[in-house]
């Protein structure tokens, strides 16, 4: 056999080892998702909570500054979301003669140059989508049932990674030394490097998303307001939220709040909503991730846009969420182990 062929072979073998080794993981993982999940919340929560933490406890004992954390960040949480409640509940009345004068003027418009859409095409579409709600009302009560069960779930991962980042926050270092100090005694300095390289790269992976994703939603929340668009602060929001997935989420977020501004303001102000997605994604690609990602995150666009396609194939938005950290986690620790 020639040495290129052996070669070829020995790579090879290796190769498929470490794919079965990882298909084995991401199976295992599938089996036990909600406690996957929950555990991930738990580190993003410590991530997040970490600073404010541990500059209580220069005050408090360290029990007291995690339940301090943890309770301003659900305060927080609670009054960003009544306010939101409190915005859609305030603006509903007006809305519905909003955007029912605005589906006219959609219709209009379509029906003008360029498209020249057949007159009452929209009413069509109407009649059509409530004969599919009225003959398919069993199967969408069953979808709603087993939303319950699905809200139920979301519930019980949420208790368990606050659960989880209490003990994180808490005594997070300790348990890490204990579990170096289960290995053996040459595989301990490795390990204690990757994981220090790991948790620096995930935290601020996490902070610095969070920092983008609020600039993202208080651009977004003050161009609305100028546009005098409806539902600013849930708009703003679900561009908070979408900024998470990067690349693709906020471009997503701002489409829909396009398809309101078409409804309530018109074709003109859709259009510099759609101008606003160009000029957020330059900003977000050459200005804040460069100056906040840097540090943390050195990849490249091109495996960015590859991670959340697969994780977004894989396992959905929740994969799409995990892709990005979990790749840049798995470089930070490759790095330190090569060296």
């Amino acid at each position: 056999m020639s040495h290129p062929l052996r070669v070829a072979a020995a790579y090879g073998w290796r190769l498929l080892v470490v794919g079965a080794a990882v298909y084995a993981v991401f199976v295992a993982l599938g089996r036990f998702h909600l406690v996957t999940v929950a555990v991930f919340l738990g580190l993003v929560i410590t991530a997040l909570l970490g600073p404010l933490t541990d500059l209580l406890a220069r005050w408090l004992p360290r029990s007291a500054a995690v339940t301090a954390a943890l309770l301003i960040a659900i305060v927080l949480l609670f009054g960003v979301l009544s306010l939101i409640g409190a915005d859609v509940a305030g603006a509903w009345p007006g809305l519905s003669q909003v955007f029912t004068g605005g589906v006219a003027r959609i219709e209009r418009w379509l029906e003008g140059p360029p498209f020249h859409l057949q007159h009452g095409a929209l009413a069509h579409f109407q009649t059509w989508l409530s004969h599919f709600v009225s003959s398919n009302r069993a199967n969408l009560i069953n979808t709603a049932v087993s939303g319950v069960g699905r809200l139920a779930e979301v519930l019980t991962v949420a208790v368990l990674a606050v659960f989880c980042s209490i003990f994180f926050l808490h005594s997070g270092t300790q348990m890490w030394r204990w579990f170096g100090g289960q290995l053996p005694e040459r595989g301990r300095r490795p390990v204690r490097e990757a994981g220090r390289a790991a948790w620096t790269t995930f935290t601020g992976y996490t902070r610095g998303i969070v920092l983008i994703a609020a600039t993202n939603a208080i651009l977004v929340g003050v161009a609305l307001f100028l546009l005098r668009v409806p539902l600013v602060l849930p708009l703003a929001v679900l561009e908070f939220f979408a900024a998470f997935i990067p690349l693709i989420g906020s471009p997503v977020a701002l489409a829909v709040a396009a398809v309101v501004a078409l409804a309530a303001r018109g074709p003109l102000v859709a259009l510099l909503i759609i101008l606003l997605i160009v000029v957020i994604g330059q900003l977000e690609g050459h200005v804040l991730h460069p100056l906040v990602m840097s540090r943390a995150v050195s990849l490249h666009p091109v495996v960015v846009a590859l991670a959340v396609i697969c994780g977004g194939v894989t396992a959905g938005v929740l994969g799409a969420v995990v892709a990005v950290p979990l790749v840049s986690v798995a470089w930070s620790v490759y790095g330190v182990l090569r060296s």
